[in-house]
């Protein structure tokens, strides 16, 4: 069975089976959208992006007005949201931005709830949550990722990075603006989280850490948003998310 068979297997339908991204079935009232491998996380698979609209030759794409329409139709219909897992072919050219082969996928549709942030839509099954692991304070120097085993599988941070981020930063959360020492006093004087703009855990090897650039300072709350998703949220993404 391939992809067009199974979606029509179970009523989608969608303007043309070359290009389409997602499918619709208006009798049964759901939409249909693949999720790549990997663009899965904590329960949340992105289905649309903003930057998905244009191909890397400045081409609009066909398929990205007619995902937001089936978006809208959820959004503004009740429409029921189903996705199916599908695995990028090894001779698929591109970031995932655009048309790409698929190797194989799942022929099973499953219900999921639709949550729109900043410029992106993520599928959600409102499963276990994404706990991110504590910082680790280690006296190391500016080369991180060298993974290491401390109960679970973790990273390391550099401790001197993380200061010279705050040297330039300050205390105050990019996201809320949220400051501890001023809501809770002493207590929180200096308190603050660390977040990499390119989480470790997605390069898993050694790299050069630029600490103004590349990391900045987070509240819990927020660093604990920014990775619910895969991937993971942007400090403006998140930000912008706040202002609607």
């Amino acid at each position: 069975m391939n992809r067009k068979q199974f979606i029509q297997s179970v009523g989608g339908e969608c303007e043309n089976w070359t290009w389409s991204w997602s499918f619709v079935n208006h009798e049964d009232q759901f939409v249909i959208f693949g999720v790549w491998e990997g663009n899965e996380k904590a329960g949340k698979a992105l289905i649309l992006s903003k930057k998905w609209e244009y191909s890397n030759k400045g081409r609009r794409q066909p398929g990205y007005t007619q995902a937001l329409a089936h978006i809208e139709l959820v959004e503004n219909q009740n429409y029921k949201l189903m996705t199916f897992p599908m695995k990028y072919s090894s001779e698929a050219e591109g970031d995932g931005t655009g048309p790409a082969k698929i190797e194989s996928f799942t022929p099973k549709l499953s219900e999921k709830s639709l949550i729109h942030i900043d410029d992106a839509w993520f599928a959600s099954d409102n499963g276990p949550e994404f706990k991110i692991p504590e910082e680790l304070d280690l006296d190391e120097t500016f080369r991180e990722g060298a993974a290491q085993t401390v109960s679970v599988n973790s990273f390391e941070r550099s401790s001197e990075a993380r200061a010279k981020c705050i040297a330039a930063h300050g205390y105050k959360c990019k996201v809320c603006d949220f400051d501890f020492e001023a809501v809770y006093g002493p207590i929180g004087e200096k308190y603050i989280h660390v977040h990499h703009k390119t989480p470790l855990s997605e390069i898993s090897e050694e790299y050069e850490v630029n600490p103004v650039t590349d990391l900045v300072p987070v509240c819990p709350n927020c660093h604990a948003m920014i990775h619910r998703t895969r991937p993971a949220l942007t400090i403006e993404q998140l930000r912008n998310h706040l202002k609607t």
